[in-house]
């Protein structure tokens, strides 16, 4: 990646990052990846989005602002957070 590929500069000090070699990362907080991890993962795609316009409060709008950048990313995970729990099981059809 160049510095131009970036949307706004950074304090990071890139050119000791790129200098690191795999044994020098600290990875000691890492748990271990156990059977039970990948009996339990799920592999999930991007999925394309919609964009659409909804109405909130002034206050809701201005604290999600206030959570950063990458505010409606939040958002949207709180919707889908929402959907998720409001969901109605299916019913079995008849066959």
């Amino acid at each position: 990646m160049s510095e131009s590929d970036m949307n706004k500069p950074t304090k990071t000090n890139l050119e000791r990052l790129d200098a690191m070699t795999d044994d020098l990362i600290d990875t000691s907080d890492i748990p271990p990846l156990t059977d039970k991890f990948f009996t339990t993962a799920h592999w999930r795609k991007p999925r394309p989005t919609v964009k659409v316009t909804v109405e909130v409060e002034p206050e809701v709008a201005e604290w999600f602002r206030a959570q950063g950048s990458d505010y409606e990313r939040y958002l949207t995970a709180a919707l889908r957070i929402y959907a998720q729990a409001h969901q109605v099981p299916e019913i079995a059809k008849p066959g």
